[in-house]
């Protein structure tokens, strides 16, 4: 079963951290948030992997073909430019990589993949966003219900500390804790093929008619995640995701 990955967006909130990257590659722990989520889908056994890019394609082409020389120790013989892979990092991977326009909405990238993809269902997500979500029960939950889509919901991360006040007093403090109430779109879809039908051209946004669409049909289930979720939209979210790495406390991914 495939895997098509968004990641051809600008990334304009982080700034200059994608002057000269796209937004998939920014590291996490020294290697590109793509990465992290490739990783989860292969550790449930999905390893047929699309790329829809877009801004800055070549740069993940590059690291893609180039991907065991970047992963691993090498000599080269300058002389003659052969190279020797000294110990090397080995993924279980099938990567084909698609540039789908500049300036493509997320739906027409989806929509220029179509071909690709066949008339079987496929796993969709972002670029950006990291969870640990069990893919096998997210794949059992759409066969379940036998509707055209499936989205991963789930709650939000707040921005800010919360406190709980009496009077003036600060009686409990939270760090950014995760909201109880309110479920959003966390990426990680399950979709069929007869999906991308509800998608008109490049300038079709994913999230509006066609999302909006397959509602009204009532042919789109919510797989409730109470797990972690982070999206990476800003420097400080990249901040948060590392410091997780770095404590050995990142919990989408088997370090």
């Amino acid at each position: 079963m495939k895997t098509v990955i968004l990641a051809g967006g600008l990334g304009s909130r982080l700034g200059e951290l994608t002057e000269t990257i796209p937004k998939p590659m920014i590291t996490i722990g020294g290697k590109p948030i793509i990465w992290h989520i490739m990783k989860r889908f292969s550790m449930f056994g999905y390893n047929d992997f699309n790329l829809a890019l877009g801004y800055k394609a070549h740069v993940l082409k590059d690291y893609f073909l180039n991907y065991k020389t970047y992963n691993s120790d090498f000599s080269i013989d300058l002389q003659s430019g052969d190279t020797n892979i000294l110990n090397s990092t080995q993924e279980d991977w099938t990567i084909s990589l698609f540039d789908t326009g500049l300036h493509s909405q997320t739906g027409g990238r989806l929509k220029r993949l179509a071909k690709h993809l066949g008339n079987t269902r496929f796993f969709l997500t972002y670029g950006d966003g990291l969870a640990d979500i069990d893919i096998v029960k997210l794949l059992a939950f759409h066969e379940s219900h036998g509707k055209m889509v499936t989205v991963s919901a789930v709650h939000p991360g707040a921005r800010f500390g919360e406190l709980s006040l009496k009077g003036t007093s600060v009686v409990n403090f939270r760090e950014k804790p995760q909201t109880s109430a309110g479920w959003i779109n966390g990426g990680y879809f399950v979709i069929e093929p007869e999906f991308i039908n509800l998608i008109s051209d490049d300038t079709t946004v994913l999230e509006e008619s066609p999302l909006e669409e397959a509602a009204k049909m009532g042919e789109m289930e919510a797989y409730m995640h109470n797990g972690f979720w982070h999206c990476m939209d800003t420097k400080r979210d990249k901040d948060s995701l590392d410091s997780l790495w770095e404590k050995n406390s990142a919990p989408w991914i088997e370090k």
